[in-house]
């Protein structure tokens, strides 16, 4: 039998196949559990715990997935609950700042089809048993597999039905190869006319204030870039600058997180910002000071010695993030298909969840996905 609690005693209810749903209302509780756990850089505890304190208006909702049998801990899923139009909805904590979510899995999980059904389902009633009402489960951006354990939630899903996906580049020990693959890029050109500047170097903070201060420039860049684009820009907004800098703050010492930049004498001419978990980076943040450095592709070349540094640190997968701009496929990353799951956990929920499920199987159908976005806008989200 299953138990589906709340943190409170007396919220306990049943249902099948001997697994139990536990929720906790604070992060700080829940972050002790499967800290060992597989996992992706998103969902180490540097990132959550930063994310979960700059984003406190959102209710923290974590579930703590158990057999039922013996209390051992299988996975834990870092969600939240919002209101949106009147829409009660649990999400992952994410709020589009993270590449991609997933639970934390034990690190004995052995878990078969079967198993991820089942503790899918699970989770899906623990939800629908709360006494709050909710409506709608929306998990998006899911990778299939969370270092290399099968991820259980995406069998709520279909493979590959979110918008955006991964963009990663596989490499092996000899770094010159992977340089001579893409040299139609030609970065050893680049860094030569960058070179020429007085002062030139390619540096990654080592320290917390000096993490802070290429954050700083990279807010300042990426805001007149995203003016000149037209485009709406918040991540230096109180919020997310807050978030981003307490990551840092966490991360820069053990080199989770990663704030490079090309700096001469002039100017911070570049910056990136990424996490690192094991042997993978995620690239998150490009900035660069403009058209007046073109002649060097600051933002490619920065990308690229940061690269090449982590490389001799030991990291051989290099996330470029999603999005599909063409300069990564030129760096040779392959795209990894994620996955968005909708479920509706009330009447209110289900035409959310139809519309969806539309939206997913429509961007199989690119040009009639391009007709519907047109006919009916962004909808509600």
């Amino acid at each position: 039998m299953t138990f589906l609690s709340v943190e409170q005693p007396d919220g306990l209810v049943s249902s099948t196949r001997g697994i139990a749903v536990d929720f906790l209302r604070d992060w700080r509780q829940a972050a002790a559990r499967l800290n060992t756990g597989h996992r992706t850089a998103f969902q180490h505890g540097y990132w959550l715990g930063a994310w979960y304190e700059a984003f406190s208006e959102f209710t923290p909702l974590i579930a703590v997935i158990s057999d039922a049998a013996t209390g051992k801990d299988i996975a834990l899923v870092p969600m939240i609950s919002h209101v949106r139009r009147g829409i009660r909805i649990v999400e992952f904590a994410d709020l589009g700042v993270s590449d991609n979510n997933a639970p934390i899995l034990a690190r004995d999980a052995a878990l078969d089809a079967a198993d991820a059904r089942a503790i899918s389902a699970a989770l899906v009633d623990a939800l629908r048993a709360l006494p709050d009402g909710f409506d709608l489960l929306r998990l998006k951006k899911m990778p299939a597999h969370v270092e290399g354990k099968p991820n259980p939630l995406v069998s709520l899903g279909r493979i590959g039905s979110c918008s955006v996906n991964g963009n990663l580049v596989l490499m092996g020990d000899d770094y010159d190869a992977y340089q001579t693959s893409i040299k139609r890029m030609q970065m050893p050109r680049c860094w030569r006319v960058f070179s020429r500047h007085e002062g030139a170097r390619f540096e990654i903070a080592t320290d917390v204030a000096r993490a802070g201060e290429l954050l700083d420039v990279m807010d300042v860049q990426q805001q007149a870039r995203m003016q000149k684009l037209g485009s709406r820009f918040i991540l230096n907004d109180e919020i997310h600058a807050r978030f981003y800098r307490e990551v840092a703050r966490q991360g820069v010492a053990n080199g989770y997180a990663v704030v490079s930049a090309l700096v001469c004498d002039e100017a911070v001419v570049a910056t990136t910002l990424g996490v690192r978990f094991g042997a993978t980076y995620f690239l998150l943040r490009i900035s660069h000071a403009g058209d007046a450095w073109s002649s060097c592709s600051p933002g490619l070349l920065v990308t690229e010695r940061t690269m090449a540094a982590l490389h001799a640190q030991g990291v051989r997968r290099f996330d470029l993030s999603i999005g599909n701009q063409d300069y990564k496929r030129r760096l040779g990353a392959e795209q990894v298909p994620l996955t968005d799951v909708s479920v509706a956990l009330s009447w209110r929920g289900a035409p959310f969840a139809w519309r969806d499920h539309a939206a997913q199987g429509l961007r199989r159908h690119p040009r009639l996905a391009a007709v519907a976005a047109r006919a009916l806008g962004k909808g509600a989200r």
